[in-house]
């Protein structure tokens, strides 16, 4: 009897293994996506980002459910205004009289830990990570400076694989971090953000 729960025993301990050996898998995505993200205030200055549009590579790699992780880089235009709060006296020594809008590309670079599952075509995931956010004012302004930041990342989504090694990819994504000063002109805000990223797109598995 000890031979024949041994035995089942082992049995089960392979067949989860082939499981998780076959629901390995590595492949390039690339999404698009908005950017929304909210209004800071501090220290006597409005900060007011645009909404945009943007792209993101991932490669991927995901080596059982609870093990996977991926690298990514995106890219979206990040215009900035800074103004000052309602009510505030303005045109004083030393205070803009006006709001000033900067314009600006925002570049991330990301590592994340994936945890997910894969079920018949359909893979749902959650992720988790951080990196840096590098936000670069177009070359043509005058008073400004380049901000770089430490983001975190989180998000979850789902893969549908269509075709063997071709499959849409649907994920929603949150950057929290420190609100990039990028003007000379207004003091920063010192106060965290966040960047809601809905995103779809599609990856080629290898």
């Amino acid at each position: 009897m000890r031979t024949f729960f041994l035995r089942a025993f082992l049995l089960l301990v392979g067949l989860c293994m082939m499981s998780l050996s076959g629901s390995a898998q590595t492949d390039l995505g690339l999404s698009l996506y908005g950017a929304f993200s909210g209004r800071t205030t501090g220290n006597g200055t409005v900060e007011s980002p645009a909404n945009s549009a943007g792209g993101i590579i991932e490669l991927r790699h995901i080596s059982n459910p609870l093990v996977g992780y991926e690298a990514t880089y995106s890219y979206n235009r990040a215009n900035q205004t800074y103004s000052r709060p309602a009510g505030t006296a303005t045109c004083a020594i030393g205070v803009p009289c006006t709001p000033e809008t900067v314009r600006a590309n925002a570049h991330e670079i990301t590592a994340d830990w994936l945890v997910s599952v894969h079920v018949a075509n359909l893979r749902p995931f959650v992720l988790g990570g951080a990196g840096l956010l590098l936000n670069q004012p177009d070359s043509s302004q005058t008073n400004t400076s380049t901000s770089t930041k430490g983001v975190f990342v989180y998000g979850a989504g789902l893969d549908w694989g269509v075709f063997p090694h071709l499959g849409l990819r649907f994920q929603y994504r949150g950057n929290l971090y420190k609100a990039p000063d990028l003007t000379k002109l207004y003091t920063s805000t010192d106060r965290f953000t966040h960047t809601a990223q809905p995103m779809i797109g599609a990856y080629f598995r290898f």
